[in-house]
This record gives structure tokens, sequence and C-alpha cells, in this order.
């Protein structure tokens, strides 16, 4: 059966997917972000949390216990103020800042470094009424809705099986002292709360893997979308320039490690370059490793005089490699006198036998 140009049956492309980048359409839940907040939040509470409560509870028995005030200047409140924010700055701040990277590593993690200071600006088409009641009723806004019931039905589930089964420690408080009290409510809190958070963590990995589904979905595209985009792509000049600097930047690279190993650079003099490289033990006859033009050639050139590889200038020899031989093939057969000439000079340079294939 033919495909029908009027379904969206492709993949969308690198081009596609980086213009979606750049308008902000990416695979993003944000309850995964706040579930890792509030999980390391209280990991952070049960880890750093004992100090904090201890300086509070000293700072508590001083004021109430300890000996009055007996002056009440400005001096004073402003040096007992200083003293209380340095006691809680040395020992909230890097609970604050855990918290902080973990915001920022959750939205990281899931879309990368995305700058767009275009949405900041006002969009009146979202004052639109029919536009605004399409999204209402639309897909997302319905997964949200279910999500967000579910997380309700989730929390009350959880909170109410945690503290089930603690039930006869809650009805045994009355036997407790008030330290004992305070020890096992803010216990039995912050381990509810843990497992409420990674309740709640399970969830919003679900949810990213809908909205990782959905924007797969939405940027796939129909044939006729595709062939239009390879057509514009391949007349805009700036993709034009960008293929021919990344199949320049890929040849340099090559012939860096593809230089050294030749035995001879044969130049038109300036325009072209062609290395050649011939090892009688694993070549029935002489190759082309490195070729190019302009740039490239210069960059051959360099690369020869930097590694004492002999640099002739042969112009017909040189266009003819040129034109006929592609990178690693042979040398064909009516080229072979020429370029036996050029190793025997080459290895004569050298004060070397010329290499001869072994007989068997």
């Amino acid at each position: 059966m033919a495909e029908n140009d009027g379904d969206k049956t492709q993949d969308a492309t690198p081009h596609r997917r980086q213009q979606a980048r750049e308008e902000g359409q990416v695979a993003k839940s944000q309850d995964l972000a706040s579930a890792a907040l509030l999980l390391v939040g209280l990991a952070a509470l049960l880890w750093m949390g004992g100090p904090v409560v201890e300086m509070l509870a000293r700072y508590a028995t001083e004021q109430l216990g300890g000996e009055p005030w007996l002056t009440a200047d400005p001096q004073f409140f402003v040096a007992h103020a200083q003293r209380v924010a340095y006691a809680l700055a040395y020992y909230m701040l890097p609970i604050f800042g855990l918290l902080i990277f973990t915001g920022i590593a959750a939205n990281f993690l899931q879309v990368g470094f995305l700058f767009l200071p275009e949405k900041l600006s006002p969009d009146l088409t979202r004052l639109d009424p029919l536009q605004g009641f399409a999204r209402i009723f639309s897909l997302s806004n319905l997964v949200r809705l279910v999500m967000g019931l579910l997380k309700m039905g989730l929390v009350a589930g959880v909170a109410y099986a945690s503290l089930y089964s603690q039930r006869e420690k809650i009805l045994g408080l009355t036997v407790m002292t008030t330290p004992e009290i305070a020890s096992f409510l803010s216990q039995i809190l912050i381990w509810t709360s843990m497992k409420i958070a990674m309740a709640l963590l399970l969830l919003a990995v679900l949810d990213y893997g809908f909205q990782w589904w959905k924007q797969e979905r939405d940027l796939r595209m129909t044939s006729q979308e595709v062939r239009e985009e390879m057509k514009n792509l391949e007349a805009n000049p700036q993709m034009v320039a960008r293929r021919k600097q990344v199949q320049r930047e890929l040849a340099m690279h090559r012939i860096s490690s593809a230089v050294p190993k030749a035995d001879a650079v044969i130049t038109n003099p300036t325009e072209l370059a062609i290395a050649i490289q011939y090892d009688p033990e694993k070549m029935a006859s002489p190759i082309v490793v490195a070729k190019g033009a302009g740039l490239i050639a210069a960059r051959i050139r360099k690369l020869a005089l930097e590694h004492g590889i002999p640099i002739l200038e042969r112009k017909p020899l040189a266009q003819a490699l040129y034109r006929e031989v592609e990178i690693d093939h042979p040398i064909p057969q009516d080229r072979f006198a020429a370029v036996a000439e050029v190793l025997a000079y080459v290895y004569q340079l050298k004060g070397k036998q010329i290499p001869t294939p072994d007989k068997k």
C-alpha cells in the first residue's frame, strides 16, 4: 500500500528537532523537578537537620532561660541579629545550596542548556479565546488532570499506609514524655514524607515518559514535509557553507594522520597535492592516502615538510591522480610508470633501496 503523504509517518529530521528546540518544544516534566527537590530536601533534613535543631534549641534555651538583657539600644539589636543570621547561614546555606543544585540539575538533565529570552515577551495570541478553549480540552491538559488526581490519591494512600503501620505507637503517645513525643512525631513525619516523595518521583518519571512520547509524536513529519525540508536545506547557502566546512574539517583531520605515513607528495605545484604510499609487503601497487586542492593541498605540503616527506612537482601527474584516483585506492596501471619514477627518485634521495614485492 502506498504511503499517504498526509499521514505523519516519518521520524523528525535533525533540522526539525533543532527548530522545535529553538522554539522551546522539548520533552519536560515539571513534576520530575518538584519530586526531586522534595526528595533531596527531605534527605538533607535527615542528614543535616540535626545540627540545625540543636542550634535552635540552644538559642531558645539561651533566650528563655539565660541572663536577662540589660541593654536594648540599636547597636545591641543589630549585633544580636547578625549573630543569629550568621548561625542560621552556617547551617542552612548548605541545604539551600543543595536544593538549588538539585533544581538546576533536574531541569538540565531533561532539556540541557536552553536559553530562550523571547519566551519572556508577551504573546498576544494566547489571549485568543478559541485557542484557549482548545488548550483547556487538549490531550496535555487531560493527562495533567489525570496526573493531578493520581498524585492526590497516591499521596493520600501512601500517607495512610505509613501512618496505619505505626498505629500502635501513635496510640501509645499518651504514655510518652514530651521529648519522646516530639522525636517520634518528627521521625514519622519525615519518613512518611520520604515515602510520599519517592512515590511522586516514580509518578513523575512516568509523566516524563509520556511527555517524551508526545514530543516524538508531535514532531513526526509527512513524506512531503521531509522532501520539502531536504530541498530547502540543499538550497540554503548557510547549510551549504556549513556542509563544506564540516567536510573540510573531516578532510583536515584525516590527512593529519595519513600524510605522515606517505612516501612522497606530488604537487601541481601549489593548487594540488597528492600523498602516495607504497608497501610492497601489503600492497600490490602504490595507493593515494591523501589528496586535496587549495587549503587542503597547503595542509598536505605543510605536514610533508614537518615529517620530512619529499615533495615533488609533477604537474600532469598530479592533475591525473587528483582527477582519477580516490583516497585509499590504488594507482591505475597507466600511471604506474610515472609513479614508479617518483618513488625511485625518492628512495634515491633517501639512499635506500627501491622496495620490490617478494616473489614466492
